[in-house]
């Protein structure tokens, strides 16, 4: 008979976990319409840098330079930066249910996510993710992005977490699926109930620990 490994550390992803995304497609959408832009030579721009953005190799004036601002527009860069900013809001519950895990069973919460240098300090501070949150590895500190396996293994280097006492809470099927290849017990994150029950399985929720969400 095999023993369930005690859960000692979570890994988050950022947007769709404890925040909502923030500058997916559907944000990006919102911002041609707000600002009146040419949505599909936007998008053709974005998918051409964003990568090197995220990566933290370019500059978030450069990037804005490069997709919006390559042309005399009615609105500034610090308009559009403030609607950026906007589009990022906090799921409460989820953020209310990690910080009570990490100090009823001590665990160590590790974010793992692709994000912009700019958004990215902006949600860590505005959210006050860096409250509870002990290390960040994000796509911009790192050089690496998610699908990138090497991201994993690093988080799990500077969390110094035996991989099967961790467990990894995301919204995309093909990270999850890129997590547990590495033996990394992870949960497809799609609304906060079906998550309580995920995280019960693992022993954080049962009646033996003591947690009621």
């Amino acid at each position: 008979m095999t023993t369930r490994a005690q859960v000692t550390a979570l890994f988050l992803d950022i947007g769709g976990v404890l925040l909502t995304n923030g500058w997916d497609h559907h944000a990006r959408r919102r911002a041609a319409r707000h600002f009146k832009l040419e949505w599909a030579e936007m998008e053709d721009r974005h998918a051409l840098n964003f990568e090197t953005h995220e990566e933290g190799r370019m500059a978030f004036t450069d990037y804005l330079d490069r997709v919006v601002f390559y042309k005399k527009r009615p609105f500034s860069r610090a308009q559009f930066r403030s609607f950026m900013c906007a589009q990022s809001k906090p799921y409460l519950e989820m953020i209310k249910l990690i910080v009570r895990l990490k100090a009823h069973h001590g665990l160590k919460i590790t974010v793992v996510s692709n994000e912009s240098r700019e958004l990215n300090a902006y949600r860590i501070q505005k959210f006050k993710l860096h409250d509870f949150v002990d290390s960040f590895i994000s796509s911009c500190f790192v050089q690496l992005r998610k699908p990138d396996v090497e991201i994993f293994r690093l988080a799990l280097d500077i969390s110094q977490a035996p991989i099967r006492q961790v467990v990894y809470i995301e919204d995309t099927p093909m990270f999850v699926q890129i997590a547990e290849g590495l033996g990394i017990r992870s949960i497809l994150h799609t609304d906060y109930k079906s998550t309580l029950g995920k995280l019960a399985s693992f022993g954080l929720l049962d009646p033996g620990s003591g947690f009621t969400p």
